[in-house]
């Protein structure tokens, strides 16, 4: 019995040794097979632009939203019955242009009023003054006591204070007429009107309309700590060279800008320094309210390298690229770089490290191209010869 269990061990033992024998031929020819197939596999055309060294600015862009350098409330200075609108809505204004008419009439009679009170004031000062100068002189014989000379003289005194209190409510009164024709405080663009003909306006308090001033514009934008420093750190006017305007078609503003407000501090809530550019707008291209991005430059980055952001690709170990590499027989093989890059430029990534100069990065066919793989590189625009047929 114990004879044919071990008869049996020996069988199976056999049995598992010829399998894995089997196997690991059938593996050593697989890999022969691959590897033949490989050096058979015929060479991939592919372009190839060579890298050389560069320059490029240090920027960012963020979004950001266009204002009036100044938007002011236009509100009455007096209140009454708002007989005209004297301008269109959304037009341009100039200062001291009259955009409002409110009733004058109650102004006018105050007006008049207060005229009337001072001629009356006027000729109550004539009479003081004529009876203080003859009871100074009746004084001066002695017909009538000291007394009543000094009560003529305090009453042209007062007569005269009076005078001057009644100059000045004429002075009120033609202000307050003057406040009925409602005048622009600053040349810009006006807004709708909030009130109707014939509506009653107090004065101060109601809201007529807008007026913003366009030309300049701010353009009022934040960044966060991570493109400050890849700015350099905090800005400020003087590490601010540039700042470009990107309109909402993609395209630039003809006109640069200038950093004009910075804040000293990041924003706790946000982690944001907040930041505002002016703009010259004479041509009132921008409007308040737009979303738009700005661009902001601080300098020049050398010896990086520009490479066409189709041509880089993302792995497990980030992003990679295909280069042009030697192979026994002086082939050309696909080489795979692990490369460290910066932001965009345009249609291409700022590469900072991984290349060099003279690396020839492979920018086509890269969905066939494989590590190792042969390949036939020709320039970047060339369109390389056909084989001959057979």
């Amino acid at each position: 019995m114990q004879l044919r269990s071990a008869k049996k061990l020996n069988l199976i033992f056999s049995s598992g040794l010829l399998i894995l024998t089997i196997f690991f031929f059938s593996a050593c020819h697989k890999k022969e097979d691959a590897a033949q197939a490989h050096a058979d596999m015929p060479a991939m055309p592919v372009s190839v632009l060579t890298m050389s060294a560069t320059s490029v600015p240090i920027n960012t862009e963020a979004v950001a939203q266009t204002e009036g350098a100044k938007e002011v409330e236009v509100r009455p200075r007096v209140g009454g019955i708002l007989l005209k609108k004297l301008f269109e809505e959304g037009a341009p204004i100039k200062v001291g242009q009259a955009m409002f008419l409110i009733d004058p009439v109650p102004f006018q009679n105050a007006l008049a009023s207060a005229k009337a009170q001072l001629a009356q004031q006027k000729a109550r000062v004539d009479q003081t003054q004529r009876e203080a100068q003859r009871l100074q002189s009746l004084l001066a014989t002695q017909s009538i006591s000291q007394r009543e000379a000094d009560n003529a003289a305090s009453d042209y005194t007062l007569a005269r204070a009076a005078l001057a209190q009644m100059e000045a409510n004429v002075r009120e009164a033609e202000l307050n007429l003057s406040y009925t024709t409602v005048t622009a405080p600053l040349s810009g663009i006006a807004g709708r009107f909030v009130f109707s003909e014939g509506a009653l306006v107090s004065a101060s308090t109601s809201l007529l309309t807008t007026i913003s001033q366009i030309s300049p514009i701010w353009v009022r934008f934040s960044l966060s700590d991570s493109e400050l420093a890849q700015l350099g750190g905090r800005l400020s006017e003087k590490n601010v060279q540039k700042i470009t305007l990107i309109l909402p078609d993609g395209s630039e503003y003809q006109h640069a800008g200038k950093l004009n407000f910075a804040a000293s501090q990041i924003d706790p809530s946000l982690g944001t320094q907040q930041l505002r550019a002016t703009f010259d707008n004479a041509n009132q291209q921008l409007l308040p309210g737009q979303f738009v991005r700005v661009r902001v430059t601080t300098g020049v980055q050398d010896g990086v390298f520009l490479v066409p952001q189709t041509a880089v690709l993302t792995g497990d170990k980030g992003k990679f690229v295909y280069v042009v590499e030697k192979a026994e027989g002086d082939k050309s093989i696909a080489g795979v770089r692990t490369i460290q890059v910066g932001s965009w430029q345009g249609a291409d990534w700022v590469v900072l490290g991984g290349l060099n100069a003279g690396d020839q990065v492979l920018v086509d066919n890269l969905i066939k191209v494989r590590p190792n793989a042969p390949i036939a590189p020709h320039p970047l625009g060339h369109v390389p010869a056909l084989p001959n047929q057979q």
